[in-house]
């Protein structure tokens, strides 16, 4: 996914690229979690779950994030973003306010979803929020048995909470997710139901790897990951 292009081309493209949304709403979910919802056309936007829009954030730079809400009729996008201080992206966001217009380009990514397996099982941390929320209706229209698993800040613990998720185990970040026999000893596999699941990993590339790795091994369901970020890493 793009990233950052050459100032002459972001001006060559200046008409496509322009702002084509407006800030409606803005809160705190914690001091890291903003959500902002946009209006703006996104008739033609392909909202599947796994999706991302391109999000303008500089002159040069570009970002990925998931739409937690959208209603087409009434050109309405819900996203929520990590406030972490340390990156163009997050700092940009942060400065946003009602009235503010930006530039939030068409959906792309990869397939997180399978309806046809029973048992729908997400893990991701504060990056992933968005597409949990945008998980969780289909989920539960779809009947599916389903769990959610976070790795969060402390200050973010209570944040699934808030944006009304369920069915929600919240662990406190400290690379657990990083410990192969540690996740190994998790609840998940201890019944047999979520050995064929569909298991949708999402968030830092290092948790993200570690634990496809795990269920690889040690299930047989069906493993959909996509790394968010990285330490040291600009622009993932």
């Amino acid at each position: 996914m793009i990233s950052s292009i050459p100032k002459w081309v972001g001006n060559l493209f200046e008409s496509t690229l322009r702002p084509n949304a407006k800030v409606l709403e803005t809160s705190y979910i914690s001091s890291q979690v903003k959500k902002i919802r946009f209006q703006g056309d996104v008739s033609k936007m392909n909202f599947q779950i796994g999706y991302a829009n391109v999000l303008r954030v500089s002159e040069t730079e570009y970002r990925n994030y998931t739409a937690a809400y959208h209603d087409k009729e009434k050109g309405i996008i819900d996203i929520i973003f990590h406030i972490h201080k340390n990156g163009v992206g997050s700092n940009y966001f942060d400065s946003l306010n009602v009235g503010d217009e930006t530039y939030i380009g068409p959906s792309r990514g990869k397939k997180l979803y399978d309806p046809s397996i029973e048992n729908q099982f997400f893990f991701g941390d504060e990056t992933s929020l968005g597409l949990a929320c945008a998980f969780l209706p289909i989920l539960k229209s779809n009947n599916h048995p389903f769990q959610f698993y976070f790795e969060l800040d402390e200050e973010n613990k209570n944040v699934p909470k808030l944006l009304g998720l369920e069915n929600f185990t919240v662990f406190v970040k400290n690379d657990s997710f990083r410990n192969e026999k540690w996740i190994c000893d998790l609840p998940l596999f201890k019944t047999k139901e979520w050995n064929t699941g569909n298991f949708a990993l999402v968030g830092n590339v290092k948790s993200v790897q570690t634990f496809r790795k795990v269920l690889k091994h040690q299930t047989r369901g069906s493993v959909y990951s996509q790394g968010y970020w990285l330490e040291g890493k600009k622009g993932l």
